[in-house]
């Protein structure tokens, strides 16, 4: 989706409940015996219900939406404002662990460029002068170091807007494989591109089963992902539902009531996985909203429409979008029965629903994002409705952070502090800490002392103690642990604005 999302209407149901962050299991090891010791090494593949990975180890897709390589500015969006590399680092440090990048075709393009990139005072230096696929690459690359998963959407055949099938008189189905397959090949030395989502969000006409080649998106489904398992065997498909079935309709990409009777068959066993789409009111307005028994309907509505594939041990089931502006209440309660829906990880460990957040950016129209809208700000009502299905982190390749290297295997770590907005009576704070050592770390503390009267009102991603001017910060359950050359961030309000950035401390363990 992307819409700043005037452009999606449709029918279906989802809900959420909110718990604690769950601890990472991210692996600091970059050797593959060490990384595949931690769940999430290597390539996956599934086995009934879940997704395991190259040691056969089940893991948990618990990410977050980017989107921008779909739109006219043909590269994620935000990048006018920040760094690549602190959002990412960002997401990592809030305890997502997987990324899915939304992209139209026309970045395939040879004219195609992206822009709105900010390259002052150093920030993306090194995108200067790329393409947008080459962009996607240090995406890709730099997700990858930082231990997330990165799942390719073919969002929209070109930049103008959403289609209900995979192709358009403009973009055949032809030019449709050929990219995916360009993409399969692209990555196919690289695991932390886990799969492609073949396209978003299919609707009315198109249909599941019925047989017509030309709508049938079930079919081309399956001519797509066999395209792409040509080029690389080892990449999941994920396959969005359709809108209407048997005469019953949902969101758009969340009906998948055919796959009981109609599954999708590839040449390459063990790679499908479903994905679902569903929103709140927010978005649209649907019947389940107003029925007197909700929100206790809602299960049995997404039973229906997808929940059942899951259940039935057929196959694993992602939800790759849902979100809300979360002003209403009806909203608020919507969230909560769907993430206690997808199951705590605490309860179910990664015997659980798969999912995608929408989204990451704050620009989305009707849902807004995990982030405010200066782009560095942490809504933290949402992030903390999601912290129940937070799952652990997958080991990355170690060159993720901003830090450099320390000596010996003795762990280390260094800190910066940055104000992102200051208005006087308060402001909001970052603090990025990197490991510098030669080996993971599993904990860090770090401590600053202000030389004014401010005090700390809020933190997230850390706990903390302050007496005086001395602040304290720990880390948080889901950001202890970070490989040599890695990077988490937390942030904080304080009150008064106006001081002095202060020196800052970091012990690590």
């Amino acid at each position: 989706m992307f819409r700043l999302r005037s452009l999606r209407r449709a029918l279906c149901a989802a809900a959420a409940a909110l718990l604690l962050p769950l601890s990472a299991g991210l692996a600091g090891a970059t050797d593959a015996a060490h990384a595949a010791d931690a769940p999430g090494a290597g390539y996956w593949h599934t086995s009934g219900r879940q997704i395991l990975d190259a040691a056969g180890q089940p893991v948990r897709i618990a990410g977050i939406n980017w989107f921008g390589f779909e739109t006219a500015n043909h590269v994620v969006h935000g990048l006018w404002s920040r760094d690549y590399k602190s959002m990412i680092d960002q997401m990592r440090s809030l305890g997502y662990n997987t990324v899915r990048l939304p992209y139209s075709d026309d970045i395939f393009k040879s004219t195609t460029v992206p822009d709105s990139i900010d390259f002052s005072n150093g920030k993306n230096a090194d995108l200067r002068g790329l393409n947008s696929l080459q962009v996607m690459d240090r995406i890709v690359a730099y997700a990858g170091q930082d231990g997330l998963k990165v799942i390719l959407d073919r969002h929209r055949p070109d930049a103008g807007g959403q289609s209900a099938l995979w192709y358009t008189s403009a973009v055949p189905e032809s030019t449709w494989i050929a990219d995916l397959k360009a993409l399969a090949a692209r990555y196919a030395a690289n695991p932390a591109v886990i799969g492609i989502d073949l396209h978003n969000e299919p609707h009315d006409p198109a249909c599941w089963g019925c047989g017509d080649v030309s709508v049938d998106w079930r079919l081309a489904a399956q001519r797509a992902g066999n395209a792409v398992l040509s080029v690389n065997p080892d990449l999941l498909v994920f396959v969005e539902g359709v809108q209407t079935y048997n005469g019953v309709s949902g969101w758009w990409g969340g009906n998948l009531m055919g796959v009981g009777q109609y599954p999708v068959q590839l040449s390459v066993p063990n790679r499908v996985v479903y994905s679902a789409h569903d929103y709140a009111t927010s978005v649209a307005q649907q019947s389940w909203f107003s029925d007197p028994a909700f929100p206790a309907n809602m299960p049995g509505v997404w039973d229906a429409y997808w929940g059942y594939i899951f259940k039935q041990n057929i196959a694993p089931v992602w939800v790759g979008e849902f979100g809300t502006t979360l002003v209403s209440t009806v909203d608020q309660k919507w969230l909560a029965a769907l993430v206690d829906y997808l199951r705590p990880t605490s309860a179910y460990g990664a015997d659980s629903f798969q999912w995608t957040f929408w989204s990451w950016n704050p620009d989305s129209g009707d849902t807004g994002g995990i982030l405010k809208d200066d782009w560095v700000t942490v809504d933290t009502a949402k992030d903390g409705y999601l912290a129940s299905v937070k799952a652990p982190l997958f080991p990355g390749t170690g060159g993720g952070g901003s830090g450099g290297g320390g000596g010996g295997t003795t762990a280390s770590c260094a800190a910066s502090y940055a104000v992102s907005s200051d208005w006087g009576s308060g402001f909001n704070a970052a603090v990025t800490v990197t490991n510098t050592g030669t080996a993971a770390i599993g904990s860090w503390r770090v401590s600053w002392t202000w030389s004014g009267s401010q005090q700390v009102t809020n933190m997230w991603n850390a706990s903390y103690t302050q007496s005086g001017g001395t602040v304290t910060a720990v880390n948080a359950a889901h950001n202890g642990s970070v490989p040599a050359g890695g990077s988490v961030s937390f942030g904080f309000g304080g009150a008064p604005g106006g001081g002095a950035v202060p020196s800052v401390t970091c012990t690590a363990a």
